[in-house]
C-alpha cells in the first residue's frame, strides 16, 4: 500500500466538531470539551478509514494576513471581533470554543501528530507548501472548496471533502471536480476569483457566476486567457466581456488573494504515526473529561502504526 501524508485543516475540523456535538459535554472542571471530543473522533474516522502514514495539523497562526487585506479589505471582514494593530485581528469564534483550542493542540500533541503553522499564512497556505513539496501521496481534509486548487491526480494529491458530514464523505480527484464544476483541479482558483465567496469576503465579478465561469475557462484556460480575449471579445458575449472589463481592478489583485501558498519557507515536520503512549493518553482523557474519544483515536494511530 502505497504510503500517504494527510493534512488536516485544523480549523474547519474543530468548528465542525464544536458544531456537532452538544457543547453541554464539559470536562471535570466544567470547561467544554465538545470540539475535543469531537475532534478526536474525526481523527479516529480518518486514520480509520484512510490509513495514512503520516499526519500534519495544519493551523491558522494568521486567519486573516494583512497582506491579503491590503489587496482586498474585504477579505474576511465581516469575521473580525477586535481589530488588533499590528495583527492578527481577533476572529469571532464562540466563547465556548475558544476555550477548547489550547485543549485540542495538547491532544494532538498526546497524539503524536504535530502542529504547523507561520507568521502571517492560513492554514490553506501551510497545507499548499506541503502538499506541493511532498515526495509521496496526499490527502488534504477540509470543507473548504478553496483547497480544490491543490488537486492533483499526477502527484496524487486529492481533498477528503467534509461539508457534507464526517459519514458522507467525499474523496475528490481532478475527475471528481471536473464533474462538478466542469474546470480541472489547476483551474479551481481563477474560478473562484471570478465567482467571488461571501464566506470569504470576496465580490467576484459581478454577474459571472459558476456556468459563466466555468465556460470561460473552458474556452479559454485561465484567467489570463480570459482577459486576454476580453479585449478582443473573442470567445465571449459583448455582456460577459463588459462585465469583465468592469472588474478589471478586482481581477489584478483577487488572484493573489485566493491562489493558496506553496512556497512557504516551513520546517520538515516528523509527522510519521507513532504508538501513542497509552498511560500518557489514558492521563490526559481522564483531567479533560474525554471519555472515549482519546482511546479510539489512539486506537485508530497505534493500528496503523504498529
Amino acid at each position: 500500500m502505497t504510503s500517504r501524508l494527510m493534512l488536516l485543516d485544523s480549523a474547519s475540523l474543530y468548528f465542525r466538531a464544536f458544531y456537532g456535538v452538544p457543547d453541554s459535554v464539559t470536562a471535570p472542571d466544567g470547561t467544554p470539551v465538545n470540539a475535543v471530543r469531537g475532534f478526536m473522533d474525526i481523527i479516529a474516522k480518518l486514520v480509520s478509514t484512510y490509513r495514512p502514514a503520516d499526519v500534519v495539523a495544519c493551523w491558522d497562526d494568521d486567519w486573516r494576513p494583512q497582506w491579503r487585506v491590503d489587496l482586498i479589505p474585504s477579505y474576511k471582514a465581516h469575521r473580525v471581533e477586535t481589530v488588533v494593530a499590528g495583527g492578527p485581528d481577533v476572529e469571532e469564534v464562540p466563547d465556548r470554543l475558544v476555550v477548547q483550542v489550547p485543549v485540542i493542540r495538547e491532544a494532538l500533541g498526546v497524539l503524536g501528530i504535530p502542529v504547523v503553522g507561520t507568521i502571517q499564512a492560513e492554514a490553506d497556505d501551510i497545507i499548499g507548501t506541503l502538499a506541493t513539496r511532498a515526495q509521496q501521496p496526499v490527502d488534504i481534509v477540509t470543507g473548504d472548496r478553496d483547497l480544490f486548487q491543490l488537486v492533483d491526480d499526477a502527484r496524487d494529491v486529492r481533498v477528503i471533502y467534509t461539508a457534507r458530514g464526517m459519514s458522507n464523505l467525499e474523496v475528490l480527484t481532478d475527475e471528481a471536480v471536473v464533474a462538478k464544476y466542469g474546470i480541472h483541479g489547476a483551474q479551481y482558483a481563477d474560478f473562484a476569483t471570478m465567482r467571488g465567496d461571501t464566506s470569504d469576503g470576496l465580490p467576484g465579478v459581478p454577474g459571472v457566476g459558476d456556468k459563466t465561469a466555468a465556460t470561460l475557462l473552458q474556452r479559454h484556460g485561465d484567467l489570463a486567457g480570459i482577459l486576454a480575449a476580453a479585449e478582443t471579445g473573442e470567445g465571449m458575449s459583448a455582456g460577459v466581456r463588459a462585465k469583465l472589463d468592469a472588474a478589471r481592478p478586482y481581477l489584478a489583485v483577487a488572484p493573489d488573494v485566493v491562489r493558496v501558498a506553496t512556497t512557504l519557507d516551513l520546517p520538515e515536520p516528523d509527522a510519521r504515526l507513532r504508538v501513542p503512549d497509552a498511560a500518557a493518553a489514558a492521563a490526559f482523557a481522564e483531567a479533560w473529561g474525554l471519555g472515549s474519544s482519546l482511546r479510539r483515536a489512539c486506537d485508530a494511530i497505534a493500528a496503523v502504526a504498529g
